[in-house]
């Protein structure tokens, strides 16, 4: 899958993916009142507004970017519903050729690790059927536990050629607080990229490994260290725009021919209806104003290079 990635991210020329992470504010009421006018305000109702807004946004975009990232967080909050609203977002982003990274930052003991790395990835197995229950293409992986919580995501990732994406060195304030401390002599983000560049040696596609890091955009002196350690990662850098991170600091994220890296935008294309810049859209062409925000990114990141 790693190498589908990099394919898509040439032939568009859009090292960037859209975070399908939806807030009931972000939805307008248009698609509300049809959802609830249907199922009630009920988590049902909540479920059908949240997937038709994706899809709205999907419909706008899949043509300019690889990949789209939706957190699960936003549909565990409807319960059952709600992933039942991730399930049909990952499924509707496939059969349009996108790419799907499941943002879960799942990581536990090994045969934690192992159910939600089958769940995400792999496949459930019932008495002699197998059903692919979210079937992403990459998840995100939290490593405290070591190699015990990682290894079964690798496992799984290898059987159905797909890939992982591990917390490196995050976005947000106070990822400093465990991730910057020094241990025998270097800072903690520094001895995970160490091992993310081991783990990802023996599971390399043609030029990148399949064990990627998460790197966070509001960090690039840091990325240009972890970039020299771990240089066939490919990295997902969250935290542009809305966070901070700007396309003129990305460039040590990549590599010299460009590729290496692939940057998240979440609530700035999905909510850019309500930015000064695209309000003349509309909430009623929300879609269109995602669509603009996504060809504003692109020129912005491609001006790097």
């Amino acid at each position: 899958m790693i190498n589908k990635l990099v394919k898509e991210i040439k032939e568009k020329n859009a090292p960037i993916v859209v975070g399908l992470d939806p807030q009931m504010s972000f939805i307008p009421a248009k698609i509300l009142g049809n959802a609830y006018s249907e199922f009630g305000e009920t988590l049902k109702g909540a479920s059908e507004a949240i997937f038709e807004f994706n899809k709205e946004i999907i419909d706008n975009v899949y043509d300019l970017i690889p990949a789209v990232k939706p957190q699960i967080a936003m549909y565990e909050e409807f319960g059952v519903e709600g992933i039942e609203a991730f399930r049909r977002t990952c499924e509707y982003a496939k059969k349009k050729g996108l790419i799907v990274i499941g943002d879960i930052k799942r990581g536990d003991i090994g045969s934690t690790s192992k159910a939600y790395a089958i769940a995400h990835l792999g496949k459930t197995k019932v008495g002699n059927k197998e059903y692919s229950l979210f079937n992403e293409d990459f998840v995100t992986v939290n490593p405290y536990l070591g190699i015990d919580g990682i290894k079964p995501f690798l496992e799984v990732a290898q059987e159905e050629k797909k890939g992982i994406f591990i917390l490196c060195k995050t976005s947000n304030p106070s990822s400093g607080e465990f991730q910057d401390r020094i241990i025998d002599g270097k800072p903690l983000y520094e001895i995970v990229g160490e091992k993310i560049n081991e783990w990802g040696k023996d599971h390399m596609g043609d030029s990148y490994s399949y064990v990627g890091a998460v790197i966070g955009a509001t960090y690039p002196k840091m990325a240009e260290e972890l970039r020299k350690v771990m240089p066939k990662a490919y990295i997902l850098v969250p935290g542009y725009g809305a966070q901070g991170g700007i396309a003129k600091d990305l460039k040590p994220f990549f590599n010299e021919d460009g590729l290496g890296a692939i940057v998240n935008s979440s609530r700035g294309i999905i909510a850019a209806y309500k930015q000064e810049k695209y309000e003349k859209f509309g909430a009623e062409n929300f879609g269109e104003a995602s669509r603009a925000a996504v060809e504003d990114m692109l020129r912005d990141i491609r001006s790097i290079f």
